[in-house]
């Protein structure tokens, strides 16, 4: 099975996060994404690595970016959850996801960002995406 394939609820629920802050700010650049991923990539690694992190301090748009995907990292990872209308948690079922397996869906988006912007410009990555994450 290809990566794509078996971790698509993954990728699709990190690249949602990009997508809702691109939505908000169609000024955000696919450099903001990946800068925000590696962000993420630090902190998770490092947490992987069993030493306390905290994730880096990004400028607005970046971090913007960074804590919306964090979120969905984390509801993953069964660290977190989302609150329906009434402010009640929202149950996934899904089995969760080790940080291993969180790190390399950031690497595999951030491989996509880079492809996308190389082939579209500056936000090739986030035009491309943002008809199929919504």
């Amino acid at each position: 099975m290809k990566f794509e394939e078996q971790y698509e609820d993954v990728l699709h629920n990190l690249e949602f996060g990009i997508v809702q802050v691109y939505h908000r700010h169609p000024e955000l650049v696919d450099w903001d994404a990946e800068a925000a991923l590696n962000a993420l990539m630090v902190f998770y690694n490092a947490q992987a690595q069993g030493k306390s992190a905290e994730l880096r301090v990004l400028p607005s748009l970046q971090g913007e970016v960074a804590r919306s995907v964090r979120v969905m990292c984390e509801l993953h990872l069964g660290q977190g959850s989302l609150l329906d209308e009434n402010d009640q948690p929202v149950e996934f079922g899904l089995p969760p996801k080790t940080i291993e397996e969180i790190i390399a869906c950031l690497k595999r988006i951030r491989k996509s960002i880079q492809r996308w912007n190389k082939e579209g410009g500056r936000q090739g990555y986030l035009n491309f995406i943002k008809d199929y994450v919504l």
